[in-house]
């Protein structure tokens, strides 16, 4: 995410229209969503090319065991033969139970990802509409200001009037933007630690899950034995 500038010297009144320490807030906050978003897209990238590199082993282990078993070896060699073919029927089974748990993963850590990301262009959006609302405050009470330092005859006092009259929908409209944002923004940062607990339990399930090669996280193939070979 680019970040916000936000203009402070442009069209600036001389009167301070929103407090220094409510500015510092709003960017604070902001600024702490900015890298939320920016951490979000990294981790639904970085889970993509996990889960794709899962499957693209457990695949690439199924065709070296097809490939072994065009091996003229074993048509000569029994032994060689239900080896392989022990191989073939292991590496299809971790085929399926890889897909298995990137199918799950999909459904309980990147779909949500991919939903809690969806919010920050609207919420970038609304910082948006925020400034502006901003810059149009700033600009009023200028001309307001304006007038207020002229003498104070009849059309200055019209025009004074008038600004004023389009000051007050302005300076509300700021007012709620900046209120609202400055009210959802902390309980929307707050909230992602409730938001991505299930996901991540449901990660560290997916990858903990008994192989279905009989629970060994060191049995690859269903016949091989501590200390004999295949």
């Amino acid at each position: 995410m680019s970040t916000l500038r936000i203009p402070f010297k442009i069209g600036q009144p001389k009167k301070q229209i929103v407090p220094k320490t409510v500015e510092r807030d709003f960017e604070r906050e902001y600024g702490k969503l900015q890298q939320l978003e920016e951490q979000t897209k990294r981790l639904q990238k970085d889970m993509r090319k996990s889960t794709d590199a899962d499957l693209a082993m457990s695949k690439s282990a199924v065709k070296i065991s097809l490939d072994l078993l065009s091996n003229p070896l074993c048509e000569q060699d029994q032994d060689f033969l239900n080896m392989v073919t022990a191989l073939d029927t292991a590496m299809k089974r971790m085929d399926a139970f890889n897909q298995e748990k990137v199918n799950q993963i999909q459904k309980t850590v990147i779909e949500p990802l991919k939903k809690f990301g969806s919010v920050f262009p609207s919420l970038n959006m609304a910082v948006k509409r925020r400034e502006q609302a901003l810059q149009d405050y700033r600009r009023l009470q200028a001309k307001v200001e304006k007038y207020e330092e002229k003498e104070k005859t009849g059309p200055v006092l019209a025009k004074l009037h008038q600004a004023r009259e389009e000051l007050r929908p302005v300076r509300d409209d700021f007012e709620a933007k900046n209120k609202q944002l400055l009210d959802e923004m902390p309980r929307f940062y707050n909230s992602r630690l409730d938001y991505f607990q299930p996901s991540f339990e449901s990660l560290i399930r997916a990858q903990t899950l008994i192989s279905p090669f009989g629970g060994r996280p060191g049995s690859v193939l269903p016949f091989s034995n501590p200390g004999q070979g295949p």
